[in-house]
C-alpha cells in the first residue's frame, strides 16, 4: 500500500482534538485522514444515560472536526464489517484507533487487528485513555498491584509525555464516504423525558471540559482535599463526565495538578491521587476482568446476597426513607451524576443495610450515570460491598445519619434534592419528578416514607449475615 493512502481514524472514548496521540500522528503523517465513529454492538449495549451522553459527545466532536477542515463519518453495524467497507470505499491503507481496556473491547479489537492485517491493511492502536497502561505498572516481583497505595507510590513520580497539541488541520480525502445521520441513531431514546432535565446539567465537549478544568484549578483545587466530601459544596472538578467520554485527556489533568502542587495548592496531590485511582481501576479490570461480574474475592461467593427485591426498588426510586440516601439517588436522576461521597453512602446502604447484591447497584448506575466508567463503577461497588480489592472491611458499615451529620451538617444537600423535606421545595428537588418515569407514580407532596429498615437493625442484620457466611 502506498503511504499516500488515507488513514481511517476510528474514534471511541477519545472525542477530543488535544492530547490525542492518534490524531496527532495522523496529522503529522501527511496523509488524508478520515475520522469515523461506529455504532456497534458495544455502543448499542450501553445503558440509557451513558448512551445519550455519548451521543452528545459525538455531536460536539463532529463540530470540532469541522472547525479544522475535517468531518466525522458515522456508520452503524459490526465494527469489522464497517471498517472493511470503508477501506474498500476510500482506498484507506491504514486503520488506527485508541486503545480500550474492558474485556469486550479488548476481544473485539484484537480480532479486528488480526483480520485487517490479514487483509493487508495497517492496523495500529494508540494509548491515550489512561495515564499509565495497565501492563506497564508492576510490583518488584513482576505481578500486578492489588492494593491502591503501593500502586500510587509506583507511579506518582513517573514522567509523562506532554499532552499533544490539537492539530490545526486534518487533511481531507479527495472524496468523503457517506455517513449516517446522528438523529437516526436515536441515542437518547431510552432516556425518555429525563433527557431534557439532565441536559440542563451536562457540560458537553472539549471546550466545556477545558472551562471546567480552568475554573477548578483557579478557585477550588487548593481546598480539594479538605472540602471534596462536603455534599452540598461545589468542591470537586466535575470533570468525570468529560473524562469518561475522552473530551479531555488524563495527562492534561495531571499536568494541571502538578502545576498546582508546585504552586503550593494543598489539595493538588489529592486530586492527582484520584486520577491514579481511575488508572488503578482499569489496572484491575485488565488483570482481573471478572471484577465487573463476580466477587473479586472468591470467599464472598457463598455470601447470602439478596437478588432484586422490594427494598432495592425503593432504593432505586429514592424512597428508602433515609434522607441522605434518597438525596444521592435523586441527584443522579436530575444531573446524571452523583457526589462521590453520596455514591459510597448509597452503595453501602444497598449492599449492607439492605443486603442486596452489589451487581444490582452496579447495573443501575450503568443505566443512570452520564459519567459511567465500567472500571471505576465495578471497583467502587465492590469496595463498598467489601467483596473487592482494597475494600472497606465488611464491619465498616456506613451509618447514613452519621455521614450526613459530618458531610451535610446543615442538611443543605438533603433539602436540595428531597422535596418532601421542605414546605417550599427548591427547583432542584422538584426536577426529580420531571425526570423519573411516570410509571413510578411519585409526587412531590407525598409524605416521607418510613425507613426500609432501622439503621441499627440493618447493621446488626448485615453483621449477622457476614458472620454466618464465615462460619
Amino acid at each position: 500500500m502506498s503511504d499516500n493512502t488515507p488513514i481511517l481514524c476510528w474514534l471511541r472514548r477519545d472525542l477530543r482534538l488535544a492530547e490525542n496521540p492518534m490524531l496527532h500522528a495522523a496529522a503529522q503523517s501527511g496523509r488524508s485522514v478520515i475520522p469515523v465513529f461506529i455504532h456497534d454492538d458495544l455502543v448499542g449495549a450501553l445503558g440509557a444515560a451513558p448512551k445519550w451522553r455519548l451521543g452528545l459527545a459525538i455531536t460536539a466532536f463532529a463540530a470540532a472536526l469541522e472547525g479544522i477542515g475535517s468531518r466525522l463519518v458515522l456508520r452503524r453495524g459490526d465494527a469489522l464489517e464497517v471498517l472493511r467497507a470503508l477501506v474498500a470505499e476510500t482506498g484507506a491503507g491504514a486503520v488506527w484507533w485508541g486503545r480500550q481496556y474492558d474485556p469486550s473491547a479488548v476481544a473485539r479489537d484484537r480480532a479486528i487487528k488480526a483480520a485487517l492485517r490479514a487483509d493487508g491493511v495497517a492496523a495500529r492502536s494508540f494509548a491515550g485513555h489512561l495515564l499509565h497502561e495497565p501492563w506497564t505498572v508492576e510490583t518488584g516481583q513482576g505481578a500486578f498491584y492489588k492494593v491502591y497505595t503501593p500502586f500510587w507510590r509506583a507511579v506518582k513520580d513517573r514522567d509523562l509525555p506532554e499532552p499533544e497539541p490539537a492539530p490545526a488541520r486534518l487533511p481531507a480525502p479527495p472524496r468523503w464516504p457517506g455517513s449516517d445521520r446522528m438523529e437516526d441513531w436515536r441515542m437518547g431514546a431510552a432516556m425518555g423525558r429525563g433527557a431534557a432535565v439532565v441536559a440542563r446539567h451536562a457540560r458537553v465537549g472539549e471546550a466545556a471540559a477545558r472551562d471546567r478544568l480552568d475554573a477548578f484549578a483557579s478557585a477550588r483545587i487548593g481546598e480539594y482535599k479538605a472540602r471534596r466530601d462536603m455534599l452540598a459544596e461545589d468542591a470537586t472538578s466535575n470533570l468525570s463526565e468529560n473524562l469518561t467520554h475522552g473530551e479531555i485527556g488524563p495527562r492534561t489533568l495531571w499536568r494541571t495538578a502538578m502545576a498546582a502542587r508546585e504552586a503550593g495548592a494543598a489539595g493538588a496531590e489529592a486530586f492527582a491521587q484520584e486520577l491514579v485511582w481511575r488508572d488503578f481501576a482499569w489496572h484491575l479490570t485488565w488483570h482481573t476482568p471478572h471484577i465487573s461480574q463476580r466477587n473479586w474475592r472468591p470467599e464472598w461467593d457463598g455470601f447470602a446476597w439478596r437478588d432484586d427485591n422490594a427494598d432495592a426498588a425503593r432504593w432505586r426510586q429514592g424512597r428508602t426513607g433515609v434522607a441522605v440516601v434518597d438525596a444521592g439517588m435523586r441527584e443522579m436522576y436530575v444531573t446524571g451524576r452523583m457526589h462521590n461521597r453520596a455514591r459510597m453512602i448509597v452503595a453501602s446502604f444497598l449492599t449492607k443495610h439492605l443486603l442486596t447484591h452489589w451487581r444490582i447497584g452496579l447495573d443501575w448506575f450503568a443505566d443512570c450515570l452520564i459519567d459511567w466508567d465500567p472500571a471505576s463503577n465495578a471497583l467502587g461497588w465492590q469496595w463498598a460491598a467489601g467483596s473487592g480489592p482494597d475494600a472497606a472491611p465488611y464491619f465498616r458499615i456506613f451509618n447514613p445519619e452519621t455521614q450526613a451529620r459530618k458531610f451535610d451538617p446543615d442538611a443543605a444537600y438533603r433539602r436540595r434534592w428531597v422535596a418532601e423535606l421542605s414546605d417550599t421545595p427548591p427547583a432542584t428537588a422538584l426536577s426529580f419528578f420531571d425526570a423519573i418515569p411516570r410509571s413510578w407514580g411519585l409526587v412531590p407532596d407525598a409524605a416521607c416514607p418510613e425507613p426500609a429498615i432501622g439503621l441499627k437493625a440493618g447493621r446488626e442484620r448485615a453483621l449477622a449475615a457476614y458472620h454466618a457466611s464465615r462460619a
